[in-house]
This record gives structure tokens, C-alpha cells and sequence, in this order.
């Protein structure tokens, strides 16, 4: 579900796209228009494919979440061999959108 080796389709198509044009740059002669033209849409491409590129979890979001995780499990463990009611899940640190 969550396999990050699979590209999604549109950016396969952007690869593909970029690689024609790039072939085609190819041929055209440094000096002429169409260079120039072939060139910018280069750069429009690239600029694309970043701009999809899907992004990551950082790496203190997750620690954030294992931590919360852990701490509702150490309340849960407690309240079940102390069976005293508490209001401890206010501890947990709410995450800020």
C-alpha cells in the first residue's frame, strides 16, 4: 500500500515526456529558436516533477508519534493494574496542524 519503489502514473508520464524532449534537444542546432523553445520546456518539466515529488515524514514527526504511542500505552498499563480513573491522557502532546 505504502510501497515507496512505485511511481505514481503521472510522474512516470513526466519522466517520459522529458526524456522525448530531451532526445529532441538533442538534434536541434544550439543557435536556432527551436533550441531555445525545446530548452524552456526543459525547464518547465523539471520544474514539475519537483514541484510533485510526494513528501517524506520527518524523522521528528515520527519520534513524536512513537512517543505519544508508548505514553498512551504506559497510561493504559497502569490504569488496568491501578484501576484508580485518571484524567492522564491529558499529558499526551497534541499535534499541531
Amino acid at each position: 500500500m505504502f510501497d515507496s519503489n512505485t511511481t505514481p502514473k503521472y510522474q512516470r508520464m513526466l519522466e517520459s515526456e522529458l526524456e522525448r524532449v530531451l532526445i529532441n534537444l538533442k538534434t536541434e542546432m544550439v543557435s536556432t529558436e527551436d533550441y531555445k523553445k525545446t530548452l524552456s520546456l526543459v525547464e518547465k518539466l523539471h520544474a514539475l516533477m519537483d514541484k510533485e515529488k510526494p513528501r517524506a515524514v520527518s524523522k521528528d514527526a515520527m519520534l513524536n508519534v512513537a512517543a505519544n504511542l508508548v505514553g498512551i500505552i504506559l497510561i493504559i498499563r497502569h490504569e488496568n493494574v491501578n484501576v484508580i480513573a485518571s484524567k492522564a491522557l491529558q499529558f499526551v502532546v497534541r499535534t499541531k496542524v
